[in-house]
Formats: C-alpha cells, sequence, structure tokens
C-alpha cells in the first residue's frame, strides 16, 4: 500500500470516526427531557421562600429591639404590635380591602391606558428617526422627573377630581414604557426585520409578528418599571389631592393618619402600599419575566 492510500485511508476512518461522533450528539438531543426540568418544592422553599422570610423576621426583630429601647417616644415610634393593632382595626372596620382596592382600581386603569399610549409613542419614535432625535430627549427627562412635580398643575387643569390622578399617573408611567419599548427595539438584530421583510409582514403584520417579540425583553423591563412609576404617581397623587368625592385610598388614607399624628395607621398603610407593589412584581412580572427567557433558551441563566 502506497503512501497517497494510507493518508486517504487515514483520512477515511477520521471522517467516520466524526459522523459517528455527530450521529451520538444528535441520538443524545433527541433522548433528553424536552421542556426544562421541574423544580423540586423543597428547593423552591428553601431558595425563594426562606431568604424573604428571613429578612422580614429580622426587620421584625430589629424594629422591636428599636421600640424596646425608647430610640423614639412610642407615639413616635410605635411597636410591631401596635402597627398589626391598627391593621386589625381597618380589617373590623370594613375598610382594609376596600381602600386597597380602590387605589388598585385606579392603578390598574392607569396603568392599561399607559400601555397603550407608551406603546403607541414607541412604535412612533423608532419608525420616525428625526421625530425620535426631537422627542426623544424630551422623554428621557419626563422619566426622570418626579410624579409628584406633577400633582400641583394637574390639580389647577383639572380640579380635584378623577382626571387629576389619572392625569399624574399618565405622566410618570408613559416616558417609562416608551423608553423600554425604544431599548428593546434597538436591540432588534436587523436579519430579522429583512426576514420578516421578505416573508412579506409589512406594516402592522411587521410589527405584531416582528418587531414586538423580537423587542420583548426591553418591552417587558419597560412595562415593569413603568408599573411602579405608575404606582409611585398614584400615591402621590392621592397624598395631596385628598377630597371626599374622590374616595378613600391608600394616599388619602396615609395622609389622613398623619394630620391625626397616628403613627400605627401611618406605619401600616405604608406595609400595605409596599405589599400591593411586591404582589403585583411576584403575580404579574415576574412569571412573564420567567416565560420570555424560557423561549430564548436562558431559564438557565437567573436563579
Amino acid at each position: 500500500m502506497g503512501a497517497g492510500e494510507t493518508v486517504a485511508t487515514r483520512k477515511g476512518v477520521r471522517e467516520v470516526q466524526e459522523t459517528a461522533d455527530v450521529e451520538a450528539g444528535l441520538d443524545a438531543l433527541d433522548s433528553a427531557p424536552v421542556g426544562p426540568a421541574r423544580t423540586p418544592l423543597r428547593q423552591i422553599l428553601r431558595e425563594r421562600v426562606l431568604p424573604p422570610v428571613a429578612a422580614l423576621v429580622l426587620v421584625l426583630l430589629a424594629w422591636q429591639i428599636a421600640y424596646e429601647a425608647e430610640l423614639k417616644p412610642d407615639y413616635l415610634l410605635p411597636s410591631p404590635a401596635d402597627v398589626g393593632r391598627a391593621l386589625s382595626d381597618q380589617w373590623y372596620e370594613g375598610t382594609l380591602f376596600s381602600t386597597v382596592w380602590t387605589s388598585m382600581q385606579r392603578g390598574a386603569l392607569g396603568f392599561v391606558a399607559a400601555v397603550a399610549m407608551g406603546t403607541a409613542l414607541g412604535l412612533l419614535l423608532g419608525a420616525v428617526r428625526p421625530l425620535r432625535v426631537g422627542i426623544g430627549p424630551v422623554l428621557s427627562g419626563l422619566q426622570s422627573l418626579p410624579s409628584v412635580a406633577w400633582v400641583p398643575a394637574a390639580v389647577v387643569w383639572f380640579g380635584l377630581t378623577d382626571a387629576t390622578i389619572y392625569a399624574v399617573v399618565l405622566l410618570g408611567a408613559v416616558p417609562s414604557i416608551a423608553n423600554g419599548l425604544l431599548a428593546g427595539v434597538d436591540q432588534v438584530p436587523p436579519l430579522y426585520l429583512r426576514a420578516g421583510r421578505v416573508l412579506g409582514a409589512t406594516g402592522p403584520a411587521r410589527v405584531r409578528h416582528v418587531l414586538l417579540p423580537a423587542a420583548l425583553p426591553g418591552y417587558l423591563a419597560g412595562l415593569k418599571q413603568g408599573w411602579a412609576f405608575s404606582w409611585r404617581s398614584l400615591m402621590a397623587a392621592e397624598l395631596i389631592a385628598s377630597s371626599p368625592e374622590l374616595g378613600l385610598g391608600l394616599g388619602q388614607l396615609l395622609e389622613n393618619a398623619r394630620s391625626y399624628q397616628d403613627m400605627a395607621l401611618v406605619l401600616a398603610t405604608i406595609g400595605e402600599i409596599l405589599v400591593v407593589g411586591i404582589a403585583v412584581d411576584l403575580l404579574l412580572f415576574a412569571p412573564l419575566e420567567r416565560r420570555v427567557l424560557r423561549s430564548r433558551g436562558l431559564a438557565g441563566t437567573r436563579s
């Protein structure tokens, strides 16, 4: 056998081996379980439930220690038990859920309107470059403007009505949603847009089937931030634009408790506001984020 035949034989053997390795890899992929592995309940409790519960216990313990040490008079720094009694009084008076519901209803309606307006504005600025160059910096400035600054102007424009509260919510949330969508659009690979154009996705179909799905991570981040701004703006509006005709929301309750020097009720109301914000994040945005990450094969990159 000549040298040329020997080299050819070795090359053939090597190609056969590489082909076998590829086939083995494909077989392993075919036999792999489809979908993400289910996380054991014990691991979920240990990694996701226990840390926040432990942190809450530590906060309450430090609070109780500060109360026992009389760092402040009890009418300025009530104990956790005093705050618990304030919540219990709201429960027995029937105002706990009605107050939370009033604010949540306003926040949800304002947020839905902000999503519609912010999405339309973000798509418009993303499509028209000169418009983005002119309005983009103003939009970023509005996003950094404290929402409470809009309350006096809104009261002058609309009086002590629901329109004042919704105006403040929209002015606080729309810039965040629009900027989030713009950030997502900027990260869309041009190849996706060209592929969509080749497949006939133009106009609204291009936005629905190509642009929005590709920009979804940035858009979702903008929605999450938009909700945070909506909730903060709502509390600022309810605190200042307080009137019996508007109904009793969490912001009005907080202002009433302050005027009565009822610190237990003040802290209880702050806790209710905090719980609503955490609940919306855990029940709405966290599952959406996990679903988006999982659909892009990134579920394992985040605990």
